[in-house]
């Protein structure tokens, strides 16, 4: 797995040098990127999200497209929709901002559920069906969407199948004092400025694709899947836990633990690696009790609670 490590070593350098002081967010997203995912991006606004989106976009030199999200759009405005050609007298599929290899949905709990719902087949499926005929997306596709947590007026909150399909949700927060510097610093130096020239691109969508094939040779022992099933298992029990880890998650869970042991260089899954990905994996499919939320306790402390329970495997 030493090649895969060193194509995603690289690409993560290039992002860390634009999007400064968030590594933690940056090594999030690019799990989800190997393991054929797609992402739940948290953050207040100013925090880069959609910068962090548009940079993986340049340095892979894939397809983007960005759908900003408003409470009157229609499922026809992801999807696409046939058009009649007068000259023609036929119907022309017109695709929408969906057929991309890398899609960035700003905003999505500031749409409706019948507009997000236009989202499932396509992340889970990688295809939509338009007029009864089935139209494939790119091979490297993966949906990044975003969610202001602050401003709840005039948002949809998002169902828990829909949910669900995100493989990690990935919290964004403020950089760090000496981070923050340096990105003003940056700004001064002109690097965000319109005219700064272009990202080179460092990794093609073909070593993607071929490091997504290699995951399958990360090896994973007996005790590591019997670990990962009793933190499944255990979260379902929980007295804090009105709704416990699905089969879905726990399948994420693997994939994105094994391709977070593959970005390390590694050919097999330690404990270290479940453990790493345990919050961006749970935290959106976990809910509290009514009386656990009255007690002010967090999904966080839950899924802290939850790994001290369950015994490492030696």
């Amino acid at each position: 797995m030493t090649e895969i490590g060193t194509v995603f070593k690289r690409l993560q350098e290039r992002i860390a040098s634009v999007i400064v002081g968030q590594p933690m967010v940056i090594d999030q997203l690019l799990v989800a990127l190997l393991a054929e995912g797609h992402v739940l991006l948290e953050g207040v606004p100013g925090t880069a999200k959609t910068m962090l989106v548009k940079t993986l976009a340049s340095l892979i030199c894939a397809e983007f497209g960005r759908v900003q999200l408003t409470p009157d759009m229609l499922p026809s405005d992801i999807l696409g929709t046939s058009i009649y050609d007068l000259n023609n007298k036929t119907f022309t599929l017109k695709k929408g901002p969906i057929f991309t290899s890398l899609l960035l949905a700003d905003e999505i709990n500031r749409t409706p559920p019948k507009t997000q719902s236009a989202l499932l087949e396509a992340m889970e499926e990688r295809q939509v069906t338009l007029d009864g005929h089935t139209q494939k997306l790119p091979d490297l596709f993966m949906v990044v969407a975003t969610q202001n947590p602050v401003e709840f007026e005039g948002t949809y909150p998002l169902p828990e199948a829909q949910l669900d399909r995100f493989m990690l949700k990935v919290m964004i927060g403020y950089p760090e004092h000496d981070a923050e510097r340096k990105m003003l610093k940056n700004w001064q130096d002109g690097f965000y400025r319109k005219k700064s020239p272009p990202l080179e691109p460092c990794v093609t969508v073909e070593e993607i694709l071929s490091a997504r094939q290699q995951l399958d040779k990360v090896k994973v022992e007996e005790s590591i899947l019997t670990y990962l099933m009793e933190i499944v298992h255990k979260s379902r029990s929980l007295s804090d836990l009105q709704l416990g880890a699905s089969p879905r998650a726990a399948l994420s869970w693997l994939a994105a633990a094994k391709s977070h042991a593959a970005i390390e260089g590694k050919d097999f899954v330690t404990p270290d690696n479940i453990k790493f990905v345990a919050e961006p994996v749970l935290r959106h499919r976990l809910i509290l009790t009514a009386e656990a939320e009255l007690d002010g306790v967090t999904v966080g402390q839950v899924i802290a609670n939850l790994l001290r329970q369950v015994a490492v495997p030696r």
